[in-house]
């Protein structure tokens, strides 16, 4: 059961389950408005040099600020998939304890690649990290950056360790072309087929994006019955394509969102925005129900993240953008932003 703590007081509002970010780079929050133009590759650099910069004081302050706007917007929970260094890590656990939002940790583990500050010397020492974490009682998820940042090794090992220890596995796979192109001329296939290879694909995983995920991938995410991430906001921004979403809900893998770079945070455009992917790509209206949509946002999220309760929102019904409507449930898929959601 979750949480009946919601965001306001306002008596007589009706109450949703709070929506479930299930990744988040809260510190990509300061490229907003700053990085138009290019290509990913292009706004990869500045990232970089934004990550470059960071403290945990920095972390701590800026974390706080997005996790309240992240809160503001309806989103309850948030799966944090964070890179910066350990310091940092449990600056962000302040950060979200500090706004009141339920965290977890998707703590990354980064190979190669990147910039040093991203990387651990070793498996071992990754994992080092993720224990003294889980010793601070910060809740964890293993997550290995990218089969980019991941070499062989790293995968199977991390892929063993989430399953010995139960705990969420989330990885990017298939958001750029180039990714797929150096992952075959590396292994030979492409990235999720190294994920099931290597003993990463399972129910606890989470594959963000997979915008360019082929059928025989999406074939493996539902035999494992792993679950796919979409960040439509951050993904049209950075042109990375579009979900095959028709392909993936034939085989029946779960969906959940993240707001991701936090160009924009708002779970109901997330939604929305998937959404109209599937009309567009269908040419119908009815791929989604309501009641699907919803659950998305909210309950996909929470097992995502292996958690079980988080906080509800209340809906403001006396809303001018609720105004007139007969049915404020679909109103609010179909046309509303968070400012429903009551503080």
């Amino acid at each position: 059961m979750r949480s009946s703590r919601i965001l306001s007081r306002v008596p007589d509002l009706p109450q949703i389950p709070g929506f479930v970010n299930a990744h988040c780079h809260a510190f990509q929050r300061a490229l907003r408005g700053r990085t138009e133009g290019g290509d990913f590759w292009a706004w990869r650099e500045t990232l970089l040099e934004l990550a470059s910069g960071q403290t945990p004081a920095s972390v701590r302050t800026s974390y706080a600020d997005v996790y309240r706007e992240l809160r503001a917007a309806g989103y309850t929970a948030v799966g944090e998939f964070h890179y910066l260094g350990l310091e940092e890590a449990r600056a962000a656990a302040e950060a979200a304890a500090e706004a009141e939002i339920e965290l977890v940790l998707l703590h990354v583990a980064y190979g190669r690649g990147g910039i040093e500050r991203f990387r651990q010397e070793s498996v071992v020492a990754y994992l080092r990290e993720l224990e003294a974490l889980r010793a601070d009682g910060i809740r964890v998820g293993v997550a290995p950056h990218s089969v980019r940042a991941c070499p062989r090794d790293w995968l199977e090992e991390l892929g063993r360790y989430a399953a010995e220890h139960e705990l969420p596995l989330h990885i990017h796979a298939d958001e750029q072309p180039r990714e797929i192109e150096e992952c075959l001329a590396e292994h030979g296939v492409r990235p999720v087929e190294l994920l099931d290879a290597c003993g990463c694909l399972g129910r606890r995983t989470t594959v963000v994006h997979a915008t360019h995920a082929d059928g025989h991938e999406l074939d493996l995410l539902a035999a494992a019955g792993s679950r796919i991430c979409a960040c439509p906001t951050t993904e049209a921004n950075l042109g990375d394509g579009f979900l095959p979403v028709e392909r993936v809900l034939h085989r029946g893998i779960e969906l959940c969102i993240g707001s991701d770079s936090n160009v924009r945070i708002d779970p109901l455009e997330e939604l929305r925005e998937l959404d109209g992917i599937a009309r567009r790509q269908s040419g119908r209206r009815d791929v989604f129900s309501v009641d699907e949509l919803l659950g998305i946002g909210t309950d996909a999220g929470g097992r995502a993240l292996g958690i079980g309760s988080w906080p509800d929102v209340e809906v403001d019904v006396d809303h001018p953008q609720l105004a007139g409507v007969e049915d404020w449930r679909n109103a609010l898929v179909a046309g509303c932003s968070s400012d429903v959601l009551a503080r």
